[in-house]
């Protein structure tokens, strides 16, 4: 039997009762919300790895140190980029994008970031399969190879970040037009997506955790949302009548 739920939208006429039943929606929702825990634990690996240091080589000899928690955040990249592959599919077969009424360039863009996102969180590994062990970080120099690996998954991490940011601006529009939660949601959708923008200015270094932690708290909202349903009684409510 088809779940129903009742709920007014700003754009809506009072009582509609939306049809919820959308198993591509549902199935959307939940792996935003396993990306988004995927990330968070890629976050804490790698911070308590101590990777991020001045030089390659400081990092290096970190990542040896802590070899297993820094291979474990690449393997969680790795987890969260294949569940927002899979997301960005269901996302895409939803009535809501099929019918029009979401824009087909969301799930799209999401799929490319985490195209990219993969591409780093194995790199990521990679690089913990590399990383020297007893190397005294003052005379240590990488080698060429292990130093275009530490490029490719500086690069690929910003452009897919990049790229998820922008798929929250578009999605921001879609968001207004359903009206109700999603249209209050709208605006800081857009602001967090411009804001994950600035992660290739040096200066707004301080602004990085904020801006990931503002977007890992957007996939869970939006992934709780499709899976309960809520999404698509917005959007139901803008349909025609039921009979």
């Amino acid at each position: 039997m088809e779940n129903t739920i009742q709920e007014e939208s700003a754009d809506s006429t009072p009582g509609v009762v939306a049809s919820i039943g959308d198993p591509a929606a549902r199935t959307a929702g939940a792996l935003l919300v396993l990306t988004a825990a995927a990330t968070i634990v890629a976050v804490i690996t790698r911070v308590s790895a101590g990777a991020d240091q001045p030089t390659l080589a400081e990092s290096l000899v970190a990542v040896a140190e802590s070899r297993g928690l820094y291979a474990a955040g690449g393997a969680a990249r790795l987890v969260s980029a294949i569940t927002l592959i899979a997301a960005a599919w269901f996302l895409s077969r939803t009535w809501i994008i099929r019918e029009g009424w979401g824009s087909s360039l969301v799930p799209v863009i999401f799929a490319a970031s985490a195209a990219l996102t993969a591409i780093s969180g194995i790199c990521s590994v990679s690089l913990a399969v590399a990383a020297p062990t007893g190397a005294d970080p003052s005379t240590f120099e990488p080698a060429t190879s292990t130093e275009t690996l530490d490029l490719l998954r500086w690069l690929t991490g910003k452009v897919g970040f990049t790229l998820a940011g922008l798929a929250l601006i578009v999605a921001a529009r879609q968001q207004w037009k359903g009206g109700g939660m999603l249209r209050r949601m709208s605006p800081v959708s857009g602001l967090i997506g411009l804001a994950m923008l600035f992660i290739w200015i040096d200066s707004a270094t301080f602004m990085h955790p904020i801006n990931g932690s503002a977007f890992v708290l957007w996939l869970f909202l939006i992934g709780g949302m499709l899976l309960s349903g809520r999404v698509e009684c917005h959007f139901e409510a803008l349909r025609e009548p039921h009979d």
